[in-house]
């Protein structure tokens, strides 16, 4: 026995610390936040183990890192723990049954909001549910249905509230949508969300700091340790900051403030308001940078060629390339970093322009300081560039796989093909991590695993020449993950001194496929040497 000892000792058939080189270990030490050994007996460690020490016995596990999610909304999926849940529903009736049960139990007049994780293409009728239908649920109260984060559905009480007539003019890089005959829908999507959303009151604290106690808990079960949420308000921050004093955060936070349209006086306000940030060193909870959004999403991507279903529209571009290329110097100048939504490949191509500048105009920048979010229809001469000038890239083959057939139709079946063109990113060297994009994607360690491994979408597969080995994904959700946020010398691979975050599997996920790959999750997942799930 020993007082410096191991607070905690996993055995196990397999540790993959991805270490390159390092044959599997079949023992791992953890003293405080901190792997302290390893040792390919079983047994050797045992030394280490007192009457605090917590063993883990699991002769048939696999041990591997903790995964990260690059790019996901750990925010959203809080503020929809408590949601109308109508990601569960498969038609239009169940989805508005599932809000007249929420309305008749909440006060008239309070806003009603559902979760924002579901494709109208999975439910039956295929198309999303109008203000009329809406209104059918609850006239009673506003209603704010949410479908990811660029797309809207209210209905008339909502309409009302916001001030939205027919003659309303229509934000720029927005859309607020109408019917045949030219009536409102209740539909709004980018800009034009905002027009309702301003009124929707917050949650209380008590209730925000429950709901991320709730997600971050899934994210956990899911094989995830740390999430790079990417957009992030200031107030938001405060939540997060309540949440990890009370312990109710389950994985580690790296937050991109959101700073979409900020530019000249506004954003100086906002990157003064960040300076109380700038030297947080908390190891669970960190802001990485700023947020800037180019293009739109799923239906306003910016693209070279116009869309299959209008052969008049290519999407739209939220900023002019110059006010951009002041605003993110303004930010990189302050010594934050900038990672920018670019989906379609005209804006890819257009955010690069605006990198080049800003690298030109600012030597000897910190690496991965500027990052393409998305990425997604790059080509070989885009990621070429991006490579060339040092620009890392997050994909998300979950948004690939849930959102294919919604693509499809707006930018047909050759476009869906070619998004998030993972195997053209690693052969050419580039720095590319992997996430999910939830709420639009579905967050899970093994399910982008999968998605990546095989290209499969709810439409079959698409594109299997991007697909890439087993090995490559694992690494695009760790030890490449941990270098674009720039934390590999902290996390990424079990060695001792640095974090320990490890997931622990009931089987090797290397030997699983298919389905079985897919729905695979830990059954231990431990972050900082605290046992989460």
């Amino acid at each position: 026995m020993t007082d410096h000892g191991a607070d905690l000792l996993v055995r196990a058939a397999a540790v993959h610390t991805l270490v390159p080189g390092q044959p599997p270990q079949r023992a791992v030490a953890v003293r405080g936040d901190r792997i302290v050994a390893l040792s390919a007996d079983p047994q050797g460690l045992d030394d280490l183990v007192s009457r605090r020490t917590k063993v883990l016995e699991l002769p048939g596990a696999t041990v591997l890192p903790s995964f990260d999610d690059t790019h996901t909304h750990l925010i959203f999926a809080g503020l929809s723990a408590h949601d109308v849940p109508v990601h569960k529903t498969r038609t239009i009736p169940e989805f508005l049954e599932l809000i007249r049960q929420r309305a008749a139990v909440t006060p008239a007049g309070e806003w009603i909001r559902t979760t924002t994780n579901w494709q109208e293409l999975n439910l039956a009728e295929r198309r999303m549910p109008t203000a009329a239908e809406l209104d059918q649920a609850t006239d009673r109260h506003p209603v704010l249905v949410k479908r990811g984060g660029h797309n809207d559905v209210v209905n008339s009480y909502a309409l009302r509230l916001a001030g939205i007539t027919e003659d309303t003019p229509v934000p720029p890089g927005g859309v607020i949508g109408r019917d045949d005959q030219g009536r409102l829908n209740g539909r709004l999507i980018d800009s034009a969300i905002g027009l309702v959303e301003r009124l929707v009151p917050r949650a209380d604290q008590a209730q925000r700091v429950d709901g991320l106690r709730l997600a971050s808990s899934q994210y956990a079960a899911r094989g995830i340790g740390t999430v790079r949420d990417c957009a992030v308000s200031l107030d938001d921050y405060t939540v997060l900051s309540a949440a990890h004093r009370d312990n109710a955060l389950s994985t580690r936070v790296r937050a991109l403030i959101a700073a979409f349209g900020l530019s000249g006086p506004a954003l100086e306000e906002l990157l003064d308001a960040m300076e109380d940030f700038r030297y947080n060193a908390d190891p669970w909870l960190q802001v990485w940078g700023l947020k800037f959004g180019l293009d739109g999403g799923l239906e306003a991507g910016a693209t070279e060629d116009p869309y299959a279903c209008d052969h008049a529209y290519s999407g739209s571009l939220l900023w002019e390339p110059e006010a951009l290329v002041e605003a993110v110097t303004a930010v990189v100048r302050r010594g934050w970093r900038v990672g920018t939504h670019a989906y379609g490949d005209r804006a890819v191509r257009v955010l690069l322009d605006v990198y080049e500048q800003v690298l030109a105009e600012n030597p000897g920048l910190p690496a991965n300081s500027l990052v393409m979010e998305h990425g997604g229809l790059a080509g070989p001469k885009q990621q070429d560039r991006a490579v060339a000038l040092g620009i890392p890239v997050t994909i998300q083959q979950p948004l690939l796989h849930d959102t294919a057939e919604v693509e499809r139709e707006y930018w047909g079946p050759e476009r869906v093909a070619a998004l998030f063109p993972a195997r053209g990113w690693i052969d050419r060297g580039g720095l590319v991590a992997a996430g999910s994009d939830f709420p639009v994607g579905q967050f899970g360690a093994m399910r982008s695993v999968w998605g990546m491994t095989t290209r499969q979408t709810v439409i079959g597969v698409q594109g299997i020449e991007h697909a890439v080995s087993y090995d490559e994904a694992v690494a695009l959700h760790t030890t490449q993950a941990a270098r674009l946020v720039g934390e590999d010398h902290l996390r990424g691979t079990l060695t001792p001194g640095r974090l320990a975050d490890l997931t622990v599997w009931e089987r090797d996920p290397a030997t699983c496929f298919g389905e079985v790959l897919r729905d695979l999750n830990p059954i231990h997942t431990i972050v900082g040497g605290r046992l989460v799930r």
